[in-house]
């Protein structure tokens, strides 16, 4: 029996591992790259096998860096199952398709770049009259775009997949309940624990037998913190027979830090609302679609209701974050004890309550770029590398009176990433000299906003979580491979975890381990 490690290998994103026997083979995860564009797209296109020889995915959860390339997958040629919990087959059924849309506006807009350069030939006149023809209403004409391709001989750029694609892709799904154990393969077996990190997350025991012996293999996907509000603690008691772990793959985004405690995220965001509202200023989150958005409004909700903070109108500019947040409140019965405590014993939904508004349309987002009375917006993407979010940087980002939350993971070489870095350093240089320049949008915009960060936000537990999940679990772990981590990150979390007795292996992408009493 074998584990080859495909993606977030020394890397954060990318998640996917193959878990083989001599009689099958099943993937664990089959998430997209991201980060520089071209590179990820690059690596993005490459399946590293034949997906029919995949019997079956066990997906962790929704997060697009572990599931985005399953149409990907079912479009070469994979016709198993993917066996996930069923919030987690709920949220894709919002999240694969809109993923699918990006794709495809993003080749559109490519498409119609390579149409325009090519006009550089044309006199004047003609571009002109060539340039009217690409638009329509003010929007781009991709059937002109096409015409005018297959005139100049230009090769197309193609999306990843389709939304018909992702639509494909969803009827593969079969959504399992906690606890609950269900066949993987030919003599493989999973059974899904809470994981704390967001809806439907899980950490998966998968039970192979080969030979006849029988192994344990435990892919913790990524693992929540304790104590946060809205969904229950990663779980700690496992069934006997699942105990004995002879390779865990554990994630390692901050194995080398703490993040604040859970106890000071309010009393920290009630300040830095406060402090921008007094400024007469807008609060811009970037903030993930998908758990992240939810954890806000759950903080945001308790701070209006105790009166905590001034009431200004809070927007969630993402028509995917609108769903998904109703995917929350289809799904109570992986709610902790304080969320009943607090909201659902009172007959309240933790993410409804007045000042809270839901922007849909194009046109109704493009009107709150403008709104220049105070007021919060949570808008995605949450790496700032796309959506909506881009459009709210270019009209906020220059005004010293704004503030850039930051709540979440920005991964290498994304532009909130840069955001991030940049800022926080202007900010603790006393905002002194000229401010930096960040490019987004082909375009350079003077970063004057203040910046400001909240890792505790994030739903990744840090090294002192990581090690709780590991030291007061009854699992009796062999052997560690760490994935889902940048280098210094995953080689800081490995002195630890070697200090503490483990046995530690850090894989790269394409190497594989072969699994061993």
């Amino acid at each position: 029996m074998q584990i080859r490690f495909y993606g977030a290998a020394r890397e954060v994103t990318g998640s996917m591992h193959m878990l083989e026997t001599e009689k099958d083979r099943i993937l664990l995860d089959c998430g997209m790259f991201q980060g520089r564009r071209a590179e990820a797209d690059e690596k993005n296109r490459v399946m590293p096998f034949d997906p029919a020889i995949i019997a079956n995915v066990v997906l962790s959860h929704a997060h697009i860096d572990h599931s985005g390339r399953i149409p990907l997958l079912v479009k070469k040629g994979f016709a198993g199952n993917v066996l996930t919990t069923r919030a987690t087959a709920d949220a894709c059924y919002y999240l694969l398709p809109d993923s699918a849309h990006i794709q495809e506006s993003d080749a559109a807009y490519l498409n119609y770049k390579r149409v325009r350069g090519a006009l550089t030939d044309l006199t004047g006149r003609d571009q002109n009259e060539v340039k009217k023809m690409l638009k329509k209403n003010g929007r781009t004409d991709d059937d002109a775009v096409s015409r005018y391709m297959d005139r100049y001989g230009l090769a197309r750029v193609e999306p990843l997949y389709t939304t018909a694609d992702a639509e494909q892709a969803l009827t593969h799904f079969a959504g399992q309940p906690y606890n609950h154990r269900v066949t993987a393969a030919r003599d493989m077996e999973c059974v899904f624990y809470e994981a704390g990190h967001i809806l439907g997350s899980a950490v998966t025991i998968i039970r192979a037998k080969e030979r006849g012996r029988y192994y344990n293999i435990c892919y913790t996907g990524d693992i929540g913190r304790f104590d946060k509000p809205i969904i229950r603690d990663p779980q700690l008691q496992f069934a006997e027979q699942d105990r004995d772990i002879d390779l865990m793959l554990m994630e390692s985004t901050y194995g080398d830090r703490s993040h604040e405690p859970v106890a000071d995220m309010t009393p920290h965001l009630k300040q830095i609302i406060t402090e921008t509202v007094e400024r007469g200023g807008t609060l811009l989150i970037p903030a993930f679609a998908f758990g992240r958005t939810q954890e806000l409004l759950y903080a945001i909700h308790e701070l209006y209701d105790n009166n905590e903070v001034p009431k200004v109108p809070i927007y969630v500019d993402s028509p995917l974050a609108t769903r998904i947040t109703r995917v929350y409140g289809e799904h109570p019965e992986v709610y902790d004890r304080q969320t009943h405590s607090d909201f659902l014993s009172e007959g309240k939904n933790p993410f409804l309550f007045d000042h809270l508004h839901f922007t849909e349309s194009v046109e109704e987002s493009m009107a709150l770029m403008r709104e220049d009375r105070p007021h919060i917006v949570l808008s995605a993407s949450g790496m700032c590398e796309g959506g909506r979010i881009l459009h709210h940087l270019r009209y906020k980002i220059h005004n010293e009176k704004n503030t850039i939350l930051i709540v979440g993971y920005m991964a290498a070489h994304t532009l909130g990433r840069r955001l991030k870095e940049k800022g926080l350093e202007y900010e603790q240089n006393g905002r002194r000299g000229e401010a930096p320049v960040m490019r987004f949008m082909n375009k350079e915009y003077p970063l004057r906003a203040r910046v400001v960060s909240l890792d505790g936000f994030s739903a990744h537990g840090d090294k002192n979580e990581m090690l709780r999940f590991l030291k007061e679990s009854n699992l009796r772990v062999r052997r560690i491979a760490l994935v889902h981590g940048e280098p210094e990150q995953m080689d800081g979390f490995a002195q630890t975890l070697k200090k503490e007795g483990y046995k530690v292996f850090l894989p790269r992408a394409g190497e594989g381990l072969r699994i061993r009493r």
